[in-house]
């Protein structure tokens, strides 16, 4: 589960809808609830995905493997483009109020979609569940800023609090939607996320007035200006076409071509904004060295992620097919008599961050107080080393299975404990680091970029899980050690190096 969306906006950040009247104490449960119920759904969901769409028994669409895993790979990665759009929305027409409304309502929308048995309405349901998630996710954090515009403590608080909400409904939904769709059906595990999403919708409609007026107003209350508007029409009538073309067999998409074409679209952006950050922005030395860092930090990140999102891919396959889930005093069990859903393993990230990120920002701050805090570069090379760490665990089970036995669960939990550790090295450390290199001028664009580096990383990530082949399982121990080379030499590298990077940040703590 990514936090890499949760960390306080930066303190010279104005946010005017909090000037006329304060929300109430209380609006940020209002928050709290709408965002758990939202993460319900979401996560219920995409514990459910790949597995629906390979299962060629139960109802499922039969897709081969590296298919389904490029397509898991374009909507996770679509999650976060569209958070770019959707935060353009809210600061130009909504606020961020009516934002996360309309956002949360299309995401409710794309989740029933996804429970009608046709296989186009099924990408009909992914389009919605993305463009909704991409207003309803920057939005939210927003509104939590909103509510504190003085900073500081409080606010630090309030995101503590909202976060925890977030990982309560990331835990719980893939064990009720898991359920169901192992138990009733796979359309019932989806109308179940779509369900959760409903319960969010009511909860923030009568509660939203304990916001006040945070988030009413719009970030820039200048009307738009003409070419804004003819970018909205024309990108939407491109959208709204090609989506009722694909849907009637007009065009036939290949997913993988698309998620590899993505990639390349997505870093030459990349490569774009930086040239012209470097040469164009007018920055001093100061600014390029600490912009050369936020470089850096968009590699390794988007490393990290290709790794970590394993979970819902490659993992989730490897819970299905090759964990051992069933013993023989389930029988007993009427609820688990088929054993335990293999999309149940989606719900042990979000249990090991509610139980360790109180402990990580203990420990941070326990050194610190000793002068012994580890660097940005340093935390981020522990995050890709635990990554590593993470794949050589998996690899020892993949050996178990190429062996043919069926690896026990505890291979399984082990790597995802591993790499939720590694992700509270990396995610909370890699925004807020942004936020205080990122030059004045530039601070909006670069948190733009940095959603591009999780958006990269999960594009990589679908297209690597579709390497594995069930037909060739003795070969994955070579696979998963080959994969643990990148991030454990990153992660090196940047610790091993971490003195002369630090120089790039200079007046940076």
């Amino acid at each position: 589960m990514s936090v890499i969306d949760l960390q306080p906006l930066p303190e010279h950040v104005v946010l005017p809808s909090a000037a006329t009247k304060p929300g109430h104490p209380r609006g940020l449960y209002t928050l709290f609830f709408t965002e758990m119920w939202e993460r319900f759904s979401y996560y219920g969901m995409r514990a459910l995905l790949v597995l629906f769409m390979v299962d060629a028994v139960r109802g499922g669409m039969g897709m081969d493997d590296k298919t389904a895993t490029a397509i898991y790979g374009i909507y996770t990665a679509t999650v976060y483009l569209m958070s770019l759009p959707g935060g353009w929305l809210a600061d130009r027409m909504w606020g961020a109020q009516r934002a996360v409304w309309i956002g949360g309502i299309i995401i409710a929308l794309g989740h029933f979609t996804l429970a009608i048995p046709w296989t186009q309405t099924f990408y009909l349901g992914l389009v919605f569940v993305a463009v909704g998630s991409g207003m309803l996710k920057p939005n939210m954090s927003g509104l939590v800023a909103d509510l504190y515009p003085e900073g500081g403590a409080r606010r630090d608080a309030g995101f503590t609090i909202f976060y925890m909400g977030i990982n309560l409904g990331a835990a719980i939904g893939p064990l009720i939607c898991g359920w169901l769709a192992a138990q009733m059906g796979w359309h019932w595990g989806f109308a179940a996320a779509g369900v959760g999403m409903v319960l969010g919708l009511i909860q923030f409609r009568f509660s939203r007035h304990l916001l006040g007026s945070a988030g009413i107003a719009r970030g820039n209350d200048k009307p738009l200006y003409r070419y804004e508007r003819i970018v909205l029409a024309g990108g939407t009538t491109l959208g709204l076409l090609t989506l009722a073309m694909c849907m009637l067999g007009v065009v036939h998409l290949n997913p993988v071509v698309i998620a590899k074409g993505m990639a390349y679209v997505i870093l030459g952006i990349a490569i774009a904004f930086f040239v012209y950050a470097f040469c164009l922005c007018g920055l001093d030395q100061l600014e390029k060295k600490r912009v050369a860092m936020i470089l850096m930090l968009f590699l390794a990140s988007a490393v990290f992620w290709a790794g970590f999102e394993q979970a819902g891919s490659s993992f989730n396959l490897f819970a299905e097919r090759f964990t051992l889930r069933h013993w023989q005093w389930m029988e007993t069990w009427g609820w688990l008599k088929q054993g335990v859903p293999a999309a149940w393993f989606q719900a042990l990230g979000p249990v090991f961050i509610i139980a360790f990120a109180p402990l990580f920002a203990w420990l941070w701050v326990w050194l610190a107080r000793r002068n012994l805090e580890p660097s940005i570069p340093v935390k981020f090379g522990l995050g890709l080393l635990l990554l590593g760490a993470g794949f050589l665990v998996i690899a020892g089970a993949a050996k178990v299975v190429a062996a043919g036995q069926q690896a026990w669960p505890t291979w399984l939990i082990a790597t995802y404990l591993l790499h939720t550790f590694g992700e509270l090295c990396v995610s909370p450390v890699g925004l807020s680091s942004v936020t205080r290199l990122s030059p004045r001028k530039l601070v909006g664009q670069m948190m733009g970029i940095w959603f591009l580096a999780t958006s990269l990383g999960n594009l990589l990530a679908g297209l690597l899980a579709g390497e594995f082949k069930t037909d060739a399982v003795q070969t994955w121990p070579d696979m998963y050690l080959h994969i643990v080379i990148l991030p454990a030499a990153a992660g090196l590298l940047l610790i091993v190096f971490a003195r002369p990077l630090k120089r790039l940040m200079i007046g940076v703590k």
